[in-house]
């Protein structure tokens, strides 16, 4: 096998330097739902490239921790509120 790969006459290229993290900026791994990540890549194709996903799930966390977005609870009365007066009538 070492005829196939022998690198004994091989160069080792240049090694680029760790770009550095963006100010203010954390990277991490998370795991998330196949169908929320497509949600949120179909979210950035639709803005026209103008907004990446990664950057529309970090608004939607900001948005949900700063309490914008609508509890689920509250969703959950109006659904319910919307069911009562539909079957009332």
């Amino acid at each position: 096998m070492k005829d196939q790969y022998d690198f004994t006459n091989g160069k080792r290229g240049k090694v680029r330097p760790q770009e550095p993290e963006p100010e203010g900026k954390t990277r991490i791994t998370i795991r998330l739902d196949q169908d929320v990540v497509d949600r949120f890549f179909a979210m950035a194709e639709r803005s026209g490239g103008t907004t990446g996903y990664q950057t529309l799930i970090n608004a939607a966390l900001r948005e949900y921790l700063d309490g914008k977005a609508p509890r689920f609870e509250d969703t959950l009365r109006r659904i319910i509120r919307e069911e009562l007066k539909s079957s009332a009538a």
